[in-house]
């Protein structure tokens, strides 16, 4: 992971991280621990060869939870875990998420109920979770992983997009509630981030070839992109943002 900014603040805070061992969520891993933050992350697959790696980069391990965030009450016994390990959680990254591709008139109950378990429910009982926390400690920085696919109104995945879109409200809602306690929630919503999971299952090049012409600035997201928004989400120099959604997507979308 490569360095384009130095936020000093972050040195040393406790942050968790959801869905941090592979894709997006190893690259913040990455990102954060390079800053000298203490990380603690959760996902579902074993993550102990992704920690070996970053012991060999950084010269200590993060703390891997396996966790399946749909389980409220093991999601919220991780964030404690993490909290006794590194400190009071100052800073959380809700970035776990699923989004298979399903249509719309295939939906039975048990998939709606599944789906926003992962993409919405279990981002609002993290946050819940880390309040109380980052108000014993005068304050924190909540980023919340949407996604610009509900904007553009993408079929396909209408689950996965509701639940972005939900994101959004929800993060504005708890903005305006702690705002005054000085925790701080933003959402990120990025485009399309070729990771390895994206290159294997859609990323054709006729696929890619589309996309790129949607976008303003003609190059593919990597992770390193989102991946230096979410630290300046997360440190003092956006101390003074918050309710808002930060879209890093190569000029797909336009807001405002």
């Amino acid at each position: 992971m490569t360095r384009t900014a130095t936020f000093h603040d972050l040195e040393s805070k406790s942050v968790f991280i959801t869905g941090g061992g592979s894709g997006i969520g190893a690259a913040l891993t990455d990102g954060f621990m390079a800053q000298g933050a203490n990380v603690a992350f959760v996902q579902r697959s074993d993550a102990s060869p992704f920690c070996d790696e970053m012991e060999a980069s950084h010269g200590r391990r993060p703390l891997f939870m396996p966790c399946d965030i749909t389980d409220t009450a093991n999601l919220q016994s991780c964030i404690s875990t993490a909290r006794d390990a590194h400190g009071a959680v100052t800073v959380l990254i809700n970035n776990a998420a699923n989004d298979k591709r399903h249509h719309a008139l295939d939906v039975d109950e048990g998939f709606w109920d599944w789906s926003p378990a992962i993409n919405l429910k279990a981002y609002f009982f993290a946050c819940q979770t880390v309040i109380p926390m980052m108000r014993a400690a005068g304050g924190g920085a909540v980023v919340n992983f949407s996604s610009i696919s509900y904007m553009m109104g993408n079929a396909g995945y209408v689950s996965y997009t509701t639940a972005n879109a939900g994101i959004n409200g929800m993060t504005r809602s708890l903005a305006r509630e702690f705002g005054p306690e000085r925790i701080r929630f933003n959402a990120l919503a990025p485009g399309w981030v070729l990771t390895e999971k994206q290159i294997d299952q859609w990323a054709t090049p006729e696929a890619l070839a589309d996309h790129l012409e949607r976008q303003c600035l003609k190059d593919h997201l990597k992770p390193q992109d989102v991946v230096d928004a979410t630290l300046f989400l997360a440190s003092s120099a956006s101390r003074m943002m918050t309710g808002q959604t930060m879209v890093v997507d190569g000029g797909v979308v336009v807001t405002g």
